[in-house]
């Protein structure tokens, strides 16, 4: 399909504004604007790869995966930023999350470096969020635009409380009702965000966010709690991380061979669950038309959220990804800014079906020798705790309850059970 410009953002205006003179100009153009979101794939998956490839010589924890960016995120920013679907540089996009803020720089100057000896793509330009925020949400990142075979693909590395960060606001957002890192929702909780955000600067730059910033922090964070609570828009979700989903998907993952796979995750944020995640193939063609077929039969207006992700490992998913797992309810959602500060390391690697059983058995001082059954606490103690079984085993795994003869906590870790609740 032959595709200029001006068609390209008749396409946009079409699907974003509604400017259109007839139903199957329309069509005409809807297709115009598929294909043009389907010509960043072999591109984006081509870098992905290279990069990750580099990156075998790197030495240094990472996560890398791709996504292209789903229809109503382009559809918003052109109505929100006014612009015309040919200037955007994120249809395609890659994210890297690497341990800290330091790492960020380093591994900058390393892909510069390798950039230098080949010519397949080149870093059109940098933008970095870090020490400011963005806007006035509080985002940081480093984001560089890269230019492959003419066509433009973003790159996001963020360290992991700066990740942290980023997918706590989209938690809330869905929470809330509100697209709250596209400056929509009320004037505290963006606020809120913001003010956490600079907190976490300070920590990772070594420094001690001030008593002020702290006050003013857990002050909003009630404020936000009721604002939230009080949404027409909110949704209550009781979700989990579904291990059982990972080591099913990981599996199938083992049978398809070395190399980046094509992901379609279909997510229900009405029930906070997965509705479908399958492997759609490498080929362009064939996991974009699928990714149109689902977009469209799961729609957003009725709180499903399709997205197709690109990565080697599908568990890497759950760490680039990870507002899909674990989502809470508006109670829990805003933590204190001590809690997470200095728990969210921990917070990430337990389910939330774990923390909560963690959380029965220290209120009910079920430690060392005083146990309780596995059938008590399942059935009377934890109704309500979904993943109950994966939850616990992983417990054990950690080494954090004992459960040869019935279940209670390992009196030889209280301080790090302690730093999970």
């Amino acid at each position: 399909m032959q595709m200029s410009k001006s068609r390209i953002d008749r396409a946009g205006n079409a699907i974003a504004r509604s400017i259109y003179r007839s139903d199957d100009e329309y069509i005409e153009l809807e297709d115009v604007f598929d294909e043009y979101r389907k010509n960043h794939l072999q591109p984006l998956s081509e870098t992905t790869l290279e990069i990750q490839g580099w990156l075998n010589g790197y030495r240094r924890p990472y996560y890398i995966a791709q996504r292209l960016k789903r229809k109503p995120q382009i559809i918003r920013k052109l109505k929100r930023l006014k612009v015309r679907l040919s200037q955007l540089q994120d249809i395609g996009g890659l994210r890297i999350i690497v341990p800290t803020n330091a790492d960020v720089d380093r591994l900058y100057r390393y892909l510069e470096g390798q950039l230098g000896c080949q010519k397949g793509f080149k870093i059109e330009r940098e933008t970095d969020y870090r020490e400011k925020g963005r806007d006035t949400t509080g985002y940081r990142a480093l984001h560089l635009i890269l230019s492959r075979d003419g066509v433009s693909l973003e790159l996001q590395i963020r360290s992991r409380i700066q990740h942290y960060w980023a997918e706590s606001i989209e938690r809330t957002s869905v929470i809330y009702g509100y697209h709250l890192k596209e400056e929509e929702g009320d004037p505290a909780v963006l606020r809120y965000f913001q003010l956490l955000s600079d907190a976490f600067y300070e920590i990772e730059a070594g420094r001690t966010a001030s008593p002020d910033h702290r006050l003013e922090i857990d002050a909003l964070r009630t404020t936000c709690e009721k604002i939230i609570e009080a949404s027409p828009l909110g949704k209550i979700l009781d979700s989990f991380i579904n291990e059982g989903v990972i080591r099913t998907l990981t599996e199938k993952e083992s049978r398809g061979g070395y190399g980046l796979n094509n992901w379609i995750i279909v997510f229900d944020w009405n029930t906070g669950q997965f509705v479908s995640w399958d492997i759609v193939g490498r080929s362009p063609d064939e996991a974009v038309a699928s990714y149109i077929q689902t977009e469209r039969a799961f729609p957003p207006n009725e709180g499903f959220e399709v997205v197709l992700i690109g990565s080697s490992e599908v568990a890497t998913v759950r760490e680039t990804h990870s507002h899909y797992f674990g989502i809470e309810a508006y109670e829990t959602i805003l933590e204190s800014l001590d809690t997470s500060i200095v728990g969210f390391r921990r917070k990430i690697d337990l389910d939330v079906g774990a923390r909560q059983i963690l959380l029965v058995l220290y209120r009910k001082h079920f430690w060392g020798g005083k146990t309780v059954s596995r059938e008590t606490l399942k059935n009377h103690y934890c109704r309500s705790v979904l993943t109950f079984d994966l939850s616990l085993d992983a417990l054990v795994e950690k080494n954090l309850i004992h459960s040869n003869a019935g279940i209670s906590l390992n009196l030889r870790v209280k301080s790090e059970i302690e730093s999970y609740l």
